[in-house]
Parts: structure tokens; C-alpha cells; sequence
């Protein structure tokens, strides 16, 4: 199969923006790329001149969550407690006794009828004697109903959760709202789909990746689904099925080290192991939480609330440990970590002689609060960085409320790490952040929002180029599944998975960036979007 008539864009590549070429690709791999007009025999598809790149790798994201938004109830346009309590009886239809009642996506903040967070007393309005579980909208947030709060009270291992992760009332008794790791134990304990559920979840939620270019991801899905080792085979159910349209590595998210040990225990793969589609990821600690809600470690107090500075989930000894029981069993680390605390945590481990950080390839993800000694310590540590430029696009005017004058430079520094020689990968946290990897892009060369604010761009030094932006959303990521010689390229050898663009980006303005289309998406050599005409 040859496309003939486009032209070829790629971070460092040798093709010139106004020649057209021809690139053919036999089965799932690219064979030769040629001057355009094509001479040889074979079928042809016409280009029309539309620009051909490498297909987008988002290295972090939870797939299977935003598959359940699209076919599960979804909170995220409810305005008030009211309209709220609406949808979910709509979604439901009779409220019953004992009955499980999930949400995903509200925010209470927004809300006119209610001038404080929701909690578990709220829910009874709902209905009294249900198990009624909320997620937020950000993911980092939950509310459950008193007789979840019943159930939850049982789990022995939730004491090993920090208290700074579960809120109290007055009368020092939990209310029913939770954050950040804790969010994640009840997602494990209570909300466990089975196997056809996560398929239907993950089906809904592939033609909206195809259709903006997306032909691999690396996800974290473990929380909604309880099992490892079910993920792994409903996404290879998808993939023998032939309703996997993306390369997909799954990560393995854990609470402490005896989940580590329980799964070396009983899978027998490995980081990269795997069929032709679906690989085993990296093992995925959280070292701290998020900035809005004051959880992420910061080495000062937050300058908006300066009784706080967020509280780190494990001492040193315990993070040491974990990442050299998983260096020594071949398992790829990723560790959550914000605030610069944090990241000084995760950087410690990783200097480790038994982490092997240069072979295994170790990833940090966000480092969105950074310091001079903690960029030199992580380009010698040489761990990876999970960069998403998108969360910029609503945080950019918060970030001197939640880091000192004087770390506010060196929050998201970009261009700063790239400079240190540390690998970024660009990444949408979907669905926290923007699905659309042009808004990602977009974000990381500007420093705006979608308004164009600030004017100039936030932090302007920070701005990434079109070239390492790209790099970081295409080729970057394969080097975190240590396929560097097989994806993120137009090149022979390469897989075919690549995108037909409507612009090229070396010559759109930097603010219409994110306006560029997607009018083709192909993955191993099959076509999986076409732009309707």
C-alpha cells in the first residue's frame, strides 16, 4: 500500500515542508519512503498534499475511566446539588434499599444551592440506606454515602491511608469525603467491574482516540477495575477480537510493597512483556496529591495556606524499598509526585544503585514544582519525565497561590528540563486533561489557554518548540516502552501508525496550533478514522 501526494513532518526529520513523498507500508510496518510522484506499481491512495506524522503516544492516561465516563453517569454538567440529585435518579430510575449508585464527574464548588463540599449526611437526600459513591471531577476527590462509610470503616488496610487524605468533622469522625490515595483505595475496594463492563467501557471510548490521532497510550486502569491480571485480559480480548484500533501498556498501580510482591508472585510478566498490542507497563507508586486540594508535598508551606504543605504517603525507607523490589524484578517504576517534596522523595530512590534507573528507564510523572538542585538531580538520575502541558490551561493564574515567589519559575519548566538533558513526554492525564494531543502541543509551545491568556504565554522561557513537542507526544514515549527502533518514526522499519493532518505545524502560528485537524488516523498499517466529508 502506498499514500502518495503528502508531505512528511517529523520532530528532526530530514524531509523538506514543500517536497511531497510517497510512503508505502506493507502489513503493520512502514517499507520505503520515495519522491512524489510514486513510479512503481502497487494500489495508491491519493494524499491530496495533506501532511503526514507519526502518530500520537499519550504516555498517561486512564483509558478505562474515561471509557466509563462516556457509558457510565456522568456528573460533569450537573450545576447544583438538585440538578444532581436529578440526573442520578434519571440514570437509576427507582432508588432502592442496598443498592449501589456510582457517579463520576461532579463538582461541588460549582454548585448554587450548596455553599460547602458535599458529604456523606448530603447523601441521604439521595437515598438513605444506598451505598452511594462520587467521584469528583479531577479524580482526586470523592464523596461516599454513611453506609459506604460503614463498609469502608471494616477495610483493615485503610489505616495504612494518611489521615491528611480523609476528612473529619467536628467531632473528629470521617464525613464521608476523601482524597487523592484514598480515592483510589475505595475505587479498588468498591467500584471492581467485571471483564465485559471494562470492555464496553474501553470500546466506547477508542473511535474518540482514533479520531484525534491517537495510536498508542500507556494507562493506568487498575483502580476501576480491581484486577490486574482482568484488565489484561479484556484489553487482549479487544485485541484477538480485533476491536483494539491502539497499542495500549498498562500500568500497575499499588498501595505498598506486598501488592509489588503479590504481583511478581503471580504473573509472570514483566515491564515490556506482552502480546503485539497489549504490554505490561510500569508498577505506579503515589508519592503525595494534588495542588488544589494542599496534598502535594511541598518542601515550604503553601503560600495561601500556610499551616500546610501536604503530606507525603511514605517515608523514605518505605519508597527505597519498593523501587528496588521492583528494579531487582524487571518492573518499570512511575511515580505520582507534584510538589517539590515529593519529587525530591522520588529522586532519592531513584539514585539508587539497585534502581538501574538508566536501563529500566524509571518515569516521573508531573513534576510540576521543581527547583535548580532537584532539574540536575533528575538529569543525573536519569529517570524520565510525564509532562501535561494542558493542565496549564487552568492553572497558570493559580500557581502563585500554591508555590513560594521564588519556585513560581521553575513550576511545569519545560524548556528548563529539556535544556538539563532530561526526556520529557508530553501526556493529556485523560480524563483530567485534554483528550485533543494538538491542545497538548498547543499548550506546551504558547504557555496560554484557549482564550490566548496570558499574553506573551506564562513563564514565556518555558515554551517548548513544534519539534520537541511532537517529540514528546510521538517518538519520546517509545523509549518508555523500550521500542525506540519501532514506533514514533516515518521511516522504514517503523510501524505504520501515523496521522494525515489538515496544516503543517512548522507553519501554522503558534496559537492556532491547536486548531489543526486530524482527517486520518492509521495504526499498523489499517486505517482506524477517516474525517467525514
Amino acid at each position: 500500500m502506498i499514500i502518495d501526494n503528502v508531505r512528511i513532518y517529523q520532530p528532526s526529520g530530514e524531509e523538506k515542508p514543500e517536497e511531497l513523498y510517497a510512503v508505502e507500508f506493507e502489513g503493520e510496518y512502514i517499507k520505503a519512503v520515495y519522491p512524489s510522484p510514486y513510479q512503481g506499481e502497487g494500489p495508491v491512495i491519493d494524499g491530496e498534499s495533506r501532511v503526514l506524522a507519526p502518530g500520537f503516544n499519550d504516555s498517561h492516561m486512564h483509558l478505562l475511566r474515561y471509557g466509563l465516563l462516556v457509558k457510565e453517569l456522568d456528573l460533569r454538567e450537573a450545576d447544583s446539588f438538585k440538578e444532581m440529585k436529578e440526573m442520578i435518579q434519571k440514570h437509576y430510575g427507582v432508588l432502592e434499599e442496598g443498592q449501589w449508585i456510582f457517579g463520576k464527574g461532579f463538582n461541588d464548588a460549582g454548585f448554587e444551592d450548596l455553599e460547602r463540599p458535599l458529604t456523606a449526611k448530603d447523601l441521604n437526600d439521595i437515598q438513605v440506606n444506598a451505598y452511594i459513591y462520587l467521584i469528583h471531577e479531577d479524580g482526586h476527590e470523592c464523596v461516599i454515602s454513611e453506609n459506604a462509610l460503614d463498609l469502608l470503616k471494616e477495610e483493615k488496610e485503610f489505616s495504612r491511608i494518611p489521615e491528611s487524605f480523609k476528612e473529619r468533622d467536628t467531632s473528629g469522625q470521617m464525613n464521608g469525603r476523601f482524597k487523592d490515595t484514598a480515592v483510589h483505595f475505595i475505587n479498588h475496594r468498591f467500584w471492581g467491574r467485571d471483564k465485559e463492563e471494562a470492555k464496553n467501557a474501553i470500546k466506547a471510548a477508542l473511535p474518540r482516540l482514533s479520531s484525534y490521532g491517537i495510536t498508542s497510550v500507556h494507562t493506568d486502569d487498575r483502580s476501576f477495575i480491581g484486577s490486574f491480571a482482568r484488565l489484561y485480559e479484556a484489553y487482549t480480548d479487544l485485541e484477538q477480537e480485533g476491536n483494539l484500533p491502539i497499542d495500549v501498556q498498562l500500568h500497575h498501580y499499588v498501595f505498598h510493597k506486598d501488592d509489588i510482591t503479590e504481583f511478581v508472585e503471580k504473573e509472570t510478566m514483566r515491564t515490556g512483556d506482552g502480546t503485539a498490542s497489549v504490554t505490561v507497563g510500569a508498577v505506579k507508586l503515589f508519592l503525595d496529591g494534588t495542588q488544589r486540594l494542599h496534598t502535594a508535598s511541598m518542601r515550604n508551606p503553601y503560600p495561601d495556606e500556610p499551616s500546610k504543605s501536604g503530606p507525603l504517603i511514605y517515608n523514605q525507607k518505605e519508597v527505597n524499598e519498593m523501587v528496588r523490589y521492583a528494579a531487582q524484578n524487571q518492573m518499570q517504576v512511575a511515580m505520582h509526585a507534584i510538589g517539590d517534596r515529593a519529587v525530591e522523595q522520588a529522586v532519592t530512590a531513584l539514585e539508587q544503585e539497585e534502581a538501574c534507573t538508566k536501563d529500566l528507564r524509571h518515569r516521573l510523572i508531573h513534576a510540576q514544582t521543581l527547583a535548580p538542585d532537584l532539574i540536575e538531580r533528575i538529569s543525573a538520575s536519569h529517570a524520565y519525565v510525564e509532562t501535561q502541558p494542558s493542565f496549564l490551561l487552568g492553572e497558570w493564574d493559580k500557581k502563585e497561590k500554591w508555590v513560594p515567589e521564588e519556585l513560581v519559575p521553575f513550576s511545569d519548566p519545560y524548556k528548563s528540563m529539556k535544556k538539563a538533558g532530561i526526556p520529557l513526554t508530553l501526556s493529556s492525564d485523560l480524563p483530567i486533561g485534554s483528550i485533543n494531543p494538538m491542545v497538548t502541543v498547543g499548550t506546551a509551545v504558547t504557555r496560554q489557554d484557549l482564550e490566548d491568556q496570558p499574553e506573551g504565554g506564562w513563564m514565556p522561557g518555558e515554551k517548548l518548540t513544534v519539534d520537541e513537542s511532537f517529540y514528546g507526544m510521538g517518538h519520546a514515549p517509545a523509549y518508555l516502552e523500550f521500542k525506540e527502533y519501532r514506533k514514533g518514526k516515518v521511516s522504514p522499519g517503523y510501524q505504520a501508525d501515523f496521522v494525515l493532518l489538515d496544516q503543517h505545524p512548522l507553519e501554522s502560528p503558534p496559537g492556532r496550533l491547536k486548531d489543526i485537524k486530524v482527517t486520518e488516523t492509521w495504526h499498523k498499517g489499517i486505517q482506524t478514522y477517516a474525517e467525514s466529508e
